[in-house]
């Protein structure tokens, strides 16, 4: 490391890119641990490959990418919440033209967008933290807010729902909604992602530190809660050793969750070890003179 960290990080650019990194690890696992209780972790990523064609309608007609991506990557969480919901084995099917079009929609739609070559492109695959804005990071805490809102402030709800949807309709949960409000609120985590860890690395960001939290907490609040820390101590520390070594940003803070997740695995383990090896307590006299009670 040949530069001065504290006079890297009092660049505001660089103030920007880690509180657009920080709002982003805090609201990817708060939605993430659904998803993962519903065995659908690796949905994020097929939503990115959904947002990367809103991205090139943007592009292409010079609007926001960020606004086109969140319509259409809505479209497509709203069309992949239908087509489970249907359960037909069909689905799978469905589900991988939808995803694999979406990222070739996207690729072609950005080749037809004016003078916006394959690099514009790679940072909305892999991120581009660096370049974020103030109206970015505006949009970045506006749209974290909502997500926030909904996966705090309605837990109970799709808790019920990602654990037994039947018992929550006999409950009078309007499960549908919630299954659509669930999956609009991906699309929105994806695209807010999309900036700082990419469309490619979203899913990581949303399972990991979810993955980490469960080795150490059986409650779902509880797992909830560290999860989400793990996800802001990822993203600042990602983005730490990003500055002092001139690594891509988004690539870095997946690497450094998943060293968490590592280093809370190698810990429980080693705790696990420790109290088989333990001895046992004495007890308060030993045999022969101790007589059991038949």
């Amino acid at each position: 490391m040949n530069v001065n960290l504290i006079d890297i990080m009092s660049l505001p650019f660089m103030q920007r890119a880690l509180l657009g990194a920080l709002i982003t690890g805090l609201i990817a696992p708060s939605l993430g641990i659904y998803l993962v209780q519903r065995r659908m972790s690796l949905i994020g990523d097929g939503i990115g490959h959904i947002a990367l064609t809103g991205v090139g309608v943007g592009l292409l007609t010079g609007t926001s990418p960020v606004l086109t991506a969140i319509g259409v990557s809505a479209l497509g969480a709203v069309a992949v919440e239908l087509i489970r919901e249907r359960g037909r084995t069909s689905g799978d099917i469905a589900l991988a033209i939808l995803f694999y079009g979406g990222i070739a929609g996207g690729v072609f739609l950005v080749g037809l967008a004016p003078g916006k070559g394959s690099a514009n492109l790679t940072s909305y695959l892999f991120g581009s933290l660096l370049t974020t804005s103030a109206t970015d990071l505006v949009t970045i805490a506006i749209l974290g807010a909502c997500v926030l809102a909904v996966t705090v402030g309605l837990r109970p709800w799709l808790f019920a729902i990602c654990q037994d949807e039947e018992y929550a309709k006999v409950s009078g949960l309007p499960v549908r909604a919630l299954n659509l409000l669930l999956a609009v609120m991906t699309a929105v985590t994806v695209t807010v992602a999309m900036r700082s860890v990419g469309l490619l690395l979203v899913s990581a960001l949303m399972v990991v530190p979810v993955a980490a939290a469960q080795l150490v907490s059986r409650g779902f609040g509880g797992t909830m809660t560290l999860a989400m820390l793990g996800g802001v101590i990822s993203a600042g520390a990602g983005i730490l050793v990003s500055a002092g070594y001139d690594t891509a940003p988004g690539a870095t803070i997946v690497l450094a969750a998943i060293a968490l997740f590592m280093l809370v695995a190698a810990v429980g383990t080693a705790l696990r070890r420790r109290r088989r090896v333990e001895p046992a307590p004495a007890t308060a006299c030993d045999p022969p003179e101790c007589v059991l009670d038949s």
